[in-house]
């Protein structure tokens, strides 16, 4: 009886043409993982965003906002009701936008989908819950409590944390962390003159 790893060994013949394409599919995986920083995506950090340029605005204006001093992009865009379901939207998300870079579509004005709404209201009221129930902070009908807990919080805040982000060009002489360069420092060598 044959073993199952048996079975995945090529014939004799076919050793070497498969040993040669393994490695260049593992150099092209690990040469794709480096070159799109996939590492960095697992992290919560803010210039992980600018990754992208189209996200710079974005990052741009956060990081000038009063939500820079608490919160930061995760916080608001990513769901937290468990550890599952926060990476699970963020490799969802992710694989998405690195279609939509990798096939050259994005869009010049970046417009958040109906998902990345729900999960933005909803971390938007896990913050600021206090603020919907304080009594001191609520008019004495109930019509009003109603109006504000129903409604989507950037109905009235539509400019909290990012500002108006038109396009590209509505932040001009924005300032955010360049990426590393993916080149390696021997490859910049070969091409550099002395």
């Amino acid at each position: 009886m044959a073993s199952i790893l048996d079975k995945l060994v090529p014939p004799e013949h076919w050793r070497i043409p498969v040993l040669i394409l393994v490695g260049i599919l593992t150099g092209l995986g690990a040469f794709i993982f480096h070159t799109s920083r996939m590492p960095s995506y697992i992290s919560d950090k803010p210039s992980t965003c600018t990754n992208c340029h189209i996200m710079t605005p974005q990052y741009a204006t956060w990081s000038h906002s009063s939500h820079r001093e608490h919160a930061h992009c995760n916080d608001c865009h990513v769901p937290h009701n468990n550890v599952f379901n926060k990476y699970y939207f963020k490799a969802k998300d992710g694989m998405r936008h690195a279609t939509i870079f990798t096939l050259r579509k994005e869009p010049q004005v970046i417009f958040i989908k109906e998902e990345g709404k729900e999960v933005v209201q909803d971390n938007c009221q896990r913050c600021h819950m206090n603020l919907l129930t304080d009594a001191k902070l609520l008019m004495k009908t109930a019509e009003y409590h109603h109006f504000r807990a129903e409604r989507k919080c950037w109905e009235c805040h539509r400019e909290v944390p990012h500002g108006r982000v038109n396009s590209l060009s509505s932040t001009p002489g924005a300032r955010a962390p360049l990426p590393p360069s993916p080149v390696p420092d021997w490859l910049k060598k070969l091409t550099t003159k002395d």
